[in-house]
């Protein structure tokens, strides 16, 4: 039982990677048109859709990327103390 949940924390920490190169690459120009920044808008984006619609950007800030990885975070911790618990 630990290797799995072990398994899918080792994905949601990826994931966060992911997350974290994906709005880093939003800095610099073109970085999301290369084949890295399409394949990451593939995985990354249909995570992000649904904070997007909740959250209104602030300005020219968007801050759905941060409360899309503070609850995948979140989703990781729970995790962790559903496994505590059993």
């Amino acid at each position: 039982m630990y290797q799995l949940f072990s398994i899918v924390s080792t994905v949601m920490e990826l994931y966060s990677f992911a997350l974290i190169a994906y709005i880093l690459m939003s800095w610099f120009p073109g970085a999301r048109e290369s084949s890295i920044g399409s394949f990451l808008g593939r995985i990354v984006e249909p995570y992000l859709e649904p904070f997007r619609k909740i959250i209104p950007p602030l300005g020219m800030i968007d801050i759905s990327p941060i409360v899309a990885i503070l609850v995948l975070q979140f989703a990781s911790t729970g995790l962790w103390a559903l496994y505590g618990m059993l």
